[in-house]
Order: structure tokens, then sequence, then C-alpha cells
């Protein structure tokens, strides 16, 4: 019995072909996990929608009210002005996800092949249609992993 487990196992080395396999995944796995991260960070929220200009404003409304704002006004303050500064910041990643869609073009196919991802789910966690019909993903069945 521990003959044949070993056997099976075989020497236990990965071929060459075998460890580049591995890390074209890795690789794949990496950038499909960023282009789907950027895309739920800059996914709309509810209400108004808010301009880089309209931040800026508010941010130096809030640098002017601070100094005379009571203590419980201020903390208030402070974590608005934070809040907005992460939304304008992220307002500019939106510029980079033109890159990182393109990095997501070039390996979602394979990518979603490999582990059985049907366009649906593509769908259903945000990534556009015009971005998976640029990937070459379509509607049609998936194709289950082999």
């Amino acid at each position: 019995m521990l003959v044949d487990m070993a056997a099976r196992r075989g020497s236990g080395q990965m071929s060459n072909e075998q460890k580049r396999a591995m890390e074209r995944g890795r690789a794949e796995g990496r950038t499909v996990r960023l282009y789907l991260d950027a895309i739920r960070a800059l996914k709309p929220k509810r209400g108004r929608k808010r301009t880089a200009a309209s931040i800026t404003k508010r941010l130096e409304t809030i640098e002017r009210d601070l100094p005379a704002a009571d203590a419980i006004r201020q903390l208030a303050l402070v974590q608005e002005r934070r809040d907005l500064t992460e939304e304008l910041a992220s307002m500019e990643v939106g510029a980079d996800l033109t890159a990182l869609e393109d990095d997501f073009v070039a390996v979602a196919k394979a990518y979603g092949e490999r582990k059985g991802i049907a366009y649906a789910s593509w769908r259903e966690v945000g990534v556009p249609a015009a971005v998976l019909r640029r990937a070459g993903i379509s509607r049609g069945r998936r194709t289950d992993p082999s």
C-alpha cells in the first residue's frame, strides 16, 4: 500500500512546465483580484454623485470651520475630512482603472475557463459586459475546469 501511494505521487519534483503553469495561475489570480477590488471600490454610492470640485470645496469649508469648532464638532469635522480625502483619492484611482482593466482583459478568459466561472458570475460581481466582451467571454455555457 505504501509503495503504491509513493508510485502515484511520483518523484515529488515538479517539472519546470508545472512551475510555470502555477506561476501563471498566481499572476492571473492577482490580476483578476486587483481589477475586482478596484471596481468594487469605485462602485457608485447611493444619492447624489459628488464631483472632485464639490469635495474640494467641502474640504475647504471644513478647514475654515475647524479652529472655531467645539470638541464634538471638531471630531465630526476631522472624520468628515478623512472620509472626503479618501473619496477624493478613490476618484483619482478611477483613472488607473484603465490599466487594471486592460490587464484583466488579457487574462480573464483563461482564468475563467480554468476556474469554471460563468459569464453571469462575472456580471454579478460587477464586471461590465463590455469588458467581458473585450476579454472574449460570452454569455454561452461556462467551460468546466478539467
